[in-house]
C-alpha cells in the first residue's frame, strides 16, 4: 500500500468488479493475488494477499478465500470473495482483462495525480470479511 493515501471529493463507482464472473476455482490455496483499491500516479494499487484455504463469505453466502497478509498486522487473515481478487503470481487472461477495464475506466478519472488515492470500494467487517461497497447488505 502507498505510504500517504487520500481520498478524492467523490468515490468513483466501481462498475466492473460486482458485475465479475470469476468462479471460485479461478483461485488455489498458495496464488499470490491483489485487491485493487485505487490509483497512485499513473496506475492502480492494492494490497497484496496469498490464497490459504477456501472460507465461506458471510457478506454475499457464496464461496469465498481465506487470505494472508505477509506483513501481518491486526488483520493477518481475512476472508474474500473471488471476484475481489486478481493474480498476481501469473498472467491469466481473465484477471488481464479486469485489471485492463478497470485501468481504462478510471486512469483517466485521475489525470494529474501523482498521489496515491483510495477510491472507498472496500471495507472489513466485524469477522474480518472483506466487502466491497455494492456487496454489503442492504446496499443494493
Amino acid at each position: 500500500m502507498p505510504d500517504a493515501v487520500s481520498r478524492p471529493p467523490y468515490i468513483p463507482g466501481d462498475v466492473f468488479t460486482p458485475e465479475r464472473d470469476i468462479t471460485h476455482a479461478h483461485f488455489r490455496p498458495g496464488d499470490k493475488v491483489v485487491v485493487l483499491k485505487g490509483v497512485a500516479g499513473k496506475e492502480l494499487w492494492g494490497d497484496a494477499y496469498k490464497v490459504v484455504t477456501p472460507s465461506w463469505h458471510t457478506p454475499t453466502d457464496e464461496d469465498g478465500w481465506r487470505l494472508y497478509d505477509p506483513n501481518g498486522g491486526d488483520r493477518t487473515y481475512i476472508t474474500a470473495h473471488p471476484r475481489y481478487l486478481v493474480h498476481l503470481s501469473r498472467r491469466c487472461p481473465d484477471c488481464l482483462i479486469y485489471l485492463r477495464a478497470l485501468e481504462d475506466y478510471l486512469l483517466p478519472q485521475f489525470p494529474d495525480s501523482n498521489a496515491a488515492v483510495d477510491c472507498g470500494w472496500y471495507s472489513l467487517t466485524l469477522l474480518n470479511q472483506l466487502v466491497h461497497v455494492y456487496d454489503a447488505r442492504g446496499d443494493r
